[in-house]
């Protein structure tokens, strides 16, 4: 089979089978919808029919069982309930297990077969009610969509053609046809509807078309029989009924009384695009940046050391150069940004399961949801969101029973929110549950051994609360499969802190809890702080860094063997970490030391550095697996002058602080 194909079905029945989780999600608040139904319905129709084509036979036939319950649904022969929500969802996920089978090649946990049966069993429940025939007039829009086609010199024509009784998939045989014929004119009716096609309908398909274009009768039968498996072909002008009606488009076709739609009408102006070609075309930026950079700085250094004519050509174009490198940079890194929606739309249905299964009542409201960030990012951030947002139902909000005492209302609130901020995506996750009580984190860090009895009283209730980001650290009084091993936060701190971001927490005992995280918007091209530390360039992401400051020697104290910064009231760890990074120490018996401020999570680190040599944008490279990892080292990018520069990896740096410090060169 091939790959291509494969892998372009495996991401259209992703994001189907997202589209239909938010669909059942809002059928069950909103029961009597048609337009929702008819979505499902059209997405289970278009499952079953491109997995017949790739030869998926249990996807097919679990969609065609579904399609039919669907049917049923649509025809108002069968409410919608709970227990046919709740079978919606296990059908669903059924459909994911066994793409999961396919993906992943593991075994599919759940019996396809037994899942079709419950399908098949719940549709034919009750006796269906046969649809009543509609006879109407065609409708007006008709006769002005066939008269429109005629004053643009247009032919409109009836077409009644057959599909052959051995064609397997008639469905995806009919779409094609229909396919053709919009690549020739223009489609004014269809019937049957090519959604209410049965692929495993015995004996020969007819469907007819009403068909405006500007081929003859002759060329267009011509062009219908060089199609694949149509075996019968009947083409007919289309002639005005004096009545305003047409009995035979009436009787014999009773439910294609509406018009198409033009093909150009909404038409989805987008491609899809494989990740691997946006890198390498990512990749490709990246090296025209350098050579946009070094080209600068090799016009800097010929305008100060050559007066010519040629230099000012040489400007000129290094100008113009950075220009078109920018715009291209630019659309390059909207090619790889999506809306975030594609990861919050997973947690409609979560939240609901999760809600259900703990007997809570939980409120999820999403903002932000077009906001873009970068496609490798959106994948990377998902399971530490998940796992906040599965504390926030288990840990934060309560139990009806219990708000409802405490003068709440008894739907807990789940706030999800993403919004632009500088160059970073800021995402929010607010619930208005119990809060976090700083005496318990107390309590619990000391029970745990991971604090005294006098270090933890010494904290402050801010710092207390960041505890919870300690590895190990748990204030749950039950292990369940939602939260509470003692692992978890510490976890989410280090993936984000990975990704260049940081993550903070806000609480109030009795009133909720809310999240912050903060994520550049793309890992591929950053804007770095170029520093000398020793005679070697390092560069330290922006993202990373709150505030610069220039201090004396003097005003850098030693507490304990640690040399600390007091800045605004807030004691600030410094560190000298060439000894770590093996470079040699620049002089220290200057006036001013500079210190660089980063931050990951809630900490804060003062890094003395020996010249700040100014921002730049950086395209970030690897190290590669022949390097490996390196503590403190996050990757490496080649500056204007060719050489390569190491990027700082900020919460690396902080472990290395931590273990070992150097504090010489900064005592009086």
């Amino acid at each position: 089979m091939n790959a291509d194909y494969q892998a372009a079905f495996l991401e259209e029945l992703e994001e189907l089978l997202l589209v239909m989780d938010h669909d059942v999600l809002k059928l069950e608040q909103e029961a009597d919808s048609e337009p929702i139904v008819q979505s499902l319905f059209r997405i289970a129709h278009t499952i079953k029919g491109s997995s017949a084509v790739m030869g998926y036979e249990e996807i097919m036939l679990l969609t065609h069982a579904l399609e039919s319950l669907l049917e049923r649904v649509r025809n108002k022969t069968l409410a919608v309930s709970i227990d046919l929500i709740d079978l919606l969802f296990r059908a669903m996920d059924g459909l994911k297990h066994a793409r999961d089978q396919l993906v992943l090649g593991v075994p599919c946990p759940v019996d396809l077969a037994l899942l079709m049966g419950e399908l098949s069993a719940f549709s034919s429940a009750l006796p269906p009610v046969p649809r009543r025939t509609q006879v109407q007039a065609a409708p007006p829009e008709l006769g002005k969509k066939v008269q429109e086609a005629r004053d643009q010199g247009f032919q409109v024509h009836w077409i009644s053609l057959s599909i052959a009784a051995e064609c397997l998939i008639k469905g995806a045989r009919a779409f094609l046809i229909s396919s053709r014929l919009k690549e020739w004119g223009d489609i004014l009716v269809a019937n049957p509807d090519l959604d209410e096609i049965d692929e495993l309908s015995q004996g020969e398909l007819e469907i007819r078309f009403l068909y405006a274009g500007g081929q003859t009768l002759e060329s267009l039968e011509a062009l219908l029989l060089s199609l694949t498996e149509v075996v019968r072909l009947k083409i007919d002008p289309y002639e005005e009924p004096e009545s305003g009606t047409d009995p035979s488009f009436q009787e014999e076709y009773p439910s294609a009384v509406r018009p198409s739609p033009s093909p150009a009408a909404g038409k989805n102006q987008s491609v899809r695009v494989n990740v691997e070609r946006l890198e390498h075309l990512m990749n490709l930026v990246g090296e025209l940046v350098i050579d946009q950079t070094r080209i600068a700085q090799i016009k800097r250094q010929q305008k100060k050391e050559v007066i010519h004519e040629t230099v000012e050509d040489l400007e000129q174009v290094s100008d113009h150069l950075t220009r078109i490198i920018t715009d291209l940079q630019e659309c390059v890194m909207k090619a790889r940004m999506f809306p975030i929606d594609q990861l919050f739309s997973r947690f409609p249905r979560m939240v609901r399961d999760l809600a259900r299964s703990l007997g809570k009542e939980v409120r999820l409201i999403m903002d932000g949801k077009d906001t873009d960030l970068d496609r490798t990012l959106i994948e990377e951030i998902a399971d530490p969101l998940v796992h906040l947002v599965r504390n926030a139902v288990d840990h934060g909000i309560e139990l009806p029973d219990a708000r409802e005492k405490a003068g709440k209302d008894r739907k807990g609130t789940l706030r999800l929110q993403a919004a632009h901020e500088d160059n970073q995506v800021v995402l929010t996750l607010e619930d208005d549950g119990t809060g976090i009580d700083p005496e318990r984190m107390r309590q619990s860090a000391v029970a745990k051994q991971l604090l005294s009895r006098e270090e933890a009283a010494l904290l402050s209730d801010y710092e207390a609360i960041r505890l919870i980001f300690r590895p190990g650290f748990s204030t749950a009084s039950r292990v369940s499969d939602i939260s509470g091993r003692g692992v978890g936060m510490d976890i989410v701190r280090s993936h984000i802190e990975k990704l260049n971001g940081m993550i903070d927490i806000e609480t109030r005992w009795g009133q909720g809890t809310r999240f912050k995280i903060k994520l550049p918007l793309t890992l591929a091209i950053i804007v770095g702080l170029l520093v000398k530390l020793g005679s070697e360039t390092f560069i330290i992401p922006m993202s990373n860094i709150a505030e610069i400051v220039r201090v004396e020697p003097k005003e850098i104290k030693t507490i304990k063997g640690q040399p600390v910064l007091l800045l605004r009231n807030q004691v600030i760890p410094v560190a000298c970490i060439h000894e770590q990074l093996q470079v040699e120490k620049g002089d220290w018996t200057r006036k001013h030391i500079p210190l660089v401020i980063v931050g990951s999570a809630e900490r804060r680190l003062a890094l003395a550095v020996d010249e700040l040599l100014g921002n730049q944008e950086i395209v970030i490279k690897s190290l590669g697996h022949y390097v490996g990892k390196v503590p403190g080292i996050a990757g490496a990018t080649i500056l204007g002058d060719g050489k390569v520069a190491f990027i700082l990896d900020i919460s690396s740096i902080f472990t290395l602080a931590e273990g070992r410090h150097s504090g010489g060169g900064f005592e009086k």
